[in-house]
């Protein structure tokens, strides 16, 4: 094995290294945002962003073990996660329209209690 064979072999392992960890964190942060909402929108965002974790983890697994059909079952994951999105944001946006009231009373109460929080910290400051 050649110098620059060797060298290279290294920076793609600690890169593979580096990037499970990242997406590791990122995973995490990512299910705490599932988990906290607070709003349905917020959590069909986080469960997209969930997929594209789950595709970063697929192709670096390709990668690492020389195994290159996880790029294509990436691929159909990225598909799959798109039409889910999309499902999603339809049946939040017939919700709507449907006269539900639901996701904007949700909306309303968060934007209710920023705006207590917000005068909050403007009474603390004075």
């Amino acid at each position: 094995m050649s110098e620059f064979a060797a060298f290279s072999a290294a920076v793609l392992d600690t890169s593979v290294w580096i990037s499970l960890g990242l997406l590791a964190v990122a995973f995490l942060i990512i299910v705490a945002r599932i988990v906290i909402g607070p709003t349905m929108p917020d959590r069909v965002l986080a469960l997209d962003m969930l997929v594209s974790v789950a595709i970063g983890f697929i192709a670096v697994i390709g990668v690492r073990s020389n195994f290159f059909l996880y790029i294509d079952v990436a691929i159909v994951l990225a598909l799959v996660g798109f039409l889910a999105t999309v499902a999603f944001a339809r049946f939040i946006w017939s919700r709507g329209r449907a006269g539900d009231t639901a996701i904007a009373d949700e909306v309303a109460r968060d934007k209710a209690r920023a705006a207590a929080q917000a005068a909050g910290q403007d009474a603390s400051k004075e």
